[in-house]
């Protein structure tokens, strides 16, 4: 048994005290830690599929549950109204991804193995891909600024956007299919099976009803959390649903590139990221349109220039095909950096 299973714990713990009508704070602290495990068991659960289906159905199981724990607790705050925060997250899941595990992957990796090589055309793969989903992001946010007073051209525009993001996506899969190599969205490294199909199955639906239950306690003690303790809807989406969401299989990236496995770590890092940018946004987006409260992709400024910056620097680093320590604690310095002004950042 690791740590992760181990903080399961706290999934009864959050459920005891959403039930019992605790304080906000306590209920979010509680419902965050118990969502951490959950998602850990589904990547686990994926993982386990995925050795039974074999390499490319299971990078697709991978490509498409990879960031399940996020989509879950983004469609409740959807249904609560809060989009910003849905905003908020999917800006802080791509800086998590190409600061934070990228940094600790490549600066812990680099102080064990000293300077780490991996493949360029690969990176190179994925850098492009990047740089994609950045500018997709990136241009319904600065022309919808522009028309914004026709509400309805910017959610049109946002929607064809989103349509486009789908189609490229599909076709990083497709890639991934027909293909000898690794595509960008398909990282998970081969392993004997431990699990039946049936069990992987069972903790897969247990594990997704547990975070759905606790997202939904989570996105209802946000807005209690942000007054009481003085924290922005901006850090609360950028720094915090992120980290929550995504620990464990960031886990996993900064584990490889210890083991001096810095290609595989590079492509979980950069995949995941994608995952979010192309599969995730523009899903939120037709999701908030069933659910009645309609989503764009007009992102403000800051987060803009927060994903170029995030973007252009985790390029640099890939492209040349090898890393070291030093790159790693760069990266980390940005996203400190990003962090901190986020933390000062008021709503609204």
């Amino acid at each position: 048994m690791n740590v992760m299973h181990l903080l399961l714990v706290f999934v009864p713990l959050a459920v005891g005290a959403d039930l019992l009508h605790a304080s906000p704070v306590l209920v979010f602290a509680l419902t965050a830690l118990g969502v951490i495990p959950l998602a850990g068991l589904i990547g686990e659960a994926t993982e386990e599929l995925a050795a039974h289906t074999g390499p490319r159905l299971g990078g697709l199981l991978n490509a498409t549950l990879g960031n399940a724990a996020e989509l879950i607790i983004t469609i409740f705050a959807i249904r609560a109204g809060l989009l910003e925060l849905v905003k908020a997250s999917i800006t802080g899941s791509s800086l998590g991804n190409l600061l934070l595990i990228l940094g600790l992957s490549v600066l812990l990796g680099g102080i064990k193995n000293g300077t780490q090589r991996f493949d360029r055309t690969q990176a190179g793969l994925n850098a492009t891909m990047l740089i994609l989903a950045v500018i997709a992001i990136l241009v319904p946010s600065i022309f919808g600024h522009a028309i914004e007073p026709d509400h309805h051209a910017v959610e049109l525009l946002s929607e064809s956007v989103a349509v486009v993001m789908i189609v490229v996506y599909g076709l990083g899969v497709l890639y991934s299919f027909t293909t000898g190599k690794t595509g960008p969205l398909s990282h998970e490294p081969a392993h004997e099976a431990r699990w039946s199909v049936r069990m992987a199955l069972v903790v897969l639906l247990v594990s997704t009803l547990g975070i759905a239950w606790l997202s939904e306690a989570l996105v209802g003690s946000v807005e209690h959390v942000t007054e009481s303790l003085g924290w922005s809807e901006f850090f609360v989406g950028i720094i915090i649903v992120p980290i929550v969401g995504n620990v464990a299989e960031h886990l996993v990236a900064v584990k490889v590139a210890i083991k001096n496995r810095m290609e595989l770590s590079l492509t979980i890092a950069l995949g995941s990221s994608l995952q979010i940018a192309l599969f995730v946004a523009p899903l939120l987006v037709f999701l908030s349109l069933l659910m009645g409260n309609p989503m764009d992709l007009v992102f403000n400024q800051f987060e803009l220039i927060a994903l170029a910056a995030a973007s252009l620097i985790a390029a640099l680093v890939a492209l040349d095909g090898e890393s070291n320590w030093l790159e790693g604690a760069q990266l980390l310095a940005v996203y400190v950096i990003l962090a901190i002004a986020f933390f000062f950042l008021p709503t609204g």
